[in-house]
C-alpha cells in the first residue's frame, strides 16, 4: 500500500499537465482547420485569422502593459491594490480631457496622464497603504473603497457617456501590410491593419524590456526583489525601504494610466472599464504568476488570443459563451498550478 502511494501521486501529478498540452494542442488545431480550411488564398479564411490575430497580439500587448503594473505591486511588493482598474479607467480619462481640450498633443497626453496616475498613485500609498504593509486583507479593503470612491467621482465628473480619443494624424489611418492584395469591385486593395495598435503593441515590448532591465540589472531592481524575500534584513542594510517601495507603487500606478491612455484609442472609455480591467489584471498574474514578468507576459498573450479568437472560431451556438474561456483558463491553471506558470511557491 505504501509503494502504491507515490505512484498514484506521479500519475495525478503528470495527468494535470498532459490534458492541459491536450486541449491547448486541441484549440490550436481548430483554429488551424476554421482558418485554413478553406485554403490559403484570398478566399480563404487566412485574411480574416491574420487580423484576428494581429488583433489579439495587441490587445494582449495592452493588457501586458495593464498588468505588469499590477505584477509589481502585487506580484513583487505583495501589495494588493484592487484600486488598480480604476488607476487604468483614470489615466484613460484623463488623456481624454487633454485632448477634447486641446491642452496638449496625444503624444505628451500619454505622457502626463501617465505621470499623473502615478503620481495618485504614490499619494494613495503613502496616506492609506503604507503603515499596513502585509496585511492584505486591510489593504484589500482600502483599495476597494478607494476603488468605490474614484469610479464614482470620475462618473460624477464624466457622465455615464462613452468617450474615445483620437489617435493623432499620422496613426489614424491603416497600415498596408502587402499581402492578399485583390484588384477587383469596390474592395479592392490589400490586406489592411490599424496602424495604433502597432504602436500599442510596440509600447507593450518597450515596457516589457525596460522593466526586465530595471528589475534585473539595476540596483533598484534588486533591492526590490529582495525586499520581498526579506524586507526587515534589506532595511537593516541602511537601505530606505519605504521610498523604494513608493519609487515602484509609482512606476506600477504608472503603467496602468499608460495602459488606460493607450487603451482610449481603440476601446471605449466607460463607467465599469475599471471592474473589468482589474479583473483582466488579476487572471493574467494568476495565471503567469506573482512576481513573473514573463509569467505576465504568457497571461496576457492567453488572455488576448482567448479573447479574440473564441468569439470569431467557436461554433454560432457557442460562441456567445466565449467569455467562458478565459475563466476555464484561470480555474485549469489554478488546479494544475496554483502559483501560476511561472510563479514559485511562497
Amino acid at each position: 500500500m505504501r509503494a502504491r502511494a507515490p505512484i498514484a501521486a506521479t500519475i495525478g501529478a503528470r495527468t494535470g499537465p498532459a490534458l492541459g498540452v491536450g486541449l491547448l494542442l486541441f484549440a490550436l488545431a481548430w483554429v488551424a482547420y476554421k482558418a485554413f480550411g478553406s485554403g490559403f488564398g484570398i478566399d480563404g479564411g487566412v485574411p480574416d485569422w491574420i487580423r484576428v490575430t494581429l488583433a489579439g497580439l495587441t490587445l494582449s500587448g495592452l493588457y501586458f502593459v495593464i498588468a505588469s503594473g499590477f505584477t509589481l505591486i502585487f506580484g513583487l511588493m505583495r501589495v494588493v491594490n484592487m484600486a488598480h482598474g480604476s488607476l487604468y479607467l483614470l489615466g484613460a480619462y484623463a488623456a481624454f480631457e487633454f485632448q477634447s481640450h486641446h491642452l496638449i498633443s496625444w503624444g505628451w497626453g500619454v505622457v502626463v496622464s501617465s505621470l499623473t496616475v502615478g503620481l495618485a498613485g504614490v499619494v494613495m500609498h503613502q496616506l492609506f497603504l503604507r503603515w499596513n504593509q502585509g496585511q492584505e486583507l486591510r489593504q484589500a479593503l482600502i483599495t476597494i473603497a478607494i476603488s468605490f470612491i474614484l469610479g464614482d467621482q470620475m462618473l460624477a465628473y464624466f457622465g455615464g457617456a462613452q468617450h474615445y480619443v483620437s489617435p493623432p494624424q499620422v496613426l489614424s489611418g491603416n497600415a498596408d501590410l502587402g499581402i492578399f492584395c485583390s484588384t477587383g469591385g469596390i474592395f479592392g486593395g490589400c490586406l489592411t491593419f490599424p496602424w495604433f495598435r502597432f504602436v500599442a503593441l510596440g509600447t507593450a515590448v518597450c515596457v516589457a524590456l525596460a522593466l526586465a532591465l530595471v528589475l534585473r540589472k539595476t540596483r533598484f531592481g534588486m533591492i526590490v526583489r529582495a525586499g520581498v524575500d526579506d524586507e526587515a534584513m534589506v532595511g537593516a542594510t541602511g537601505i530606505n525601504v519605504d521610498a523604494v517601495n513608493a519609487v515602484a507603487f509609482f512606476l506600477g500606478s504608472a503603467l496602468a494610466g499608460l495602459g488606460g491612455a493607450l487603451a482610449g484609442v481603440f476601446l471605449v472609455i466607460a463607467p465599469g472599464e475599471d471592474a473589468d480591467f482589474l479583473l483582466k489584471a488579476l487572471v493574467v498574474v494568476i495565471v503567469g504568476g506573482m512576481g513573473s514578468l514573463a509569467g505576465a507576459a504568457l497571461g496576457a498573450l492567453a488572455l488576448g488570443m482567448i479573447e479574440t479568437w473564441s468569439p470569431q472560431y467557436l461554433p454560432g451556438a457557442w460562441s456567445n459563451y466565449s467569455i467562458l474561456l478565459t475563466f476555464l483558463l484561470l480555474v485549469f491553471v489554478l488546479a494544475v498550478r496554483p502559483f501560476g506558470l511561472f510563479g514559485r511557491p511562497t
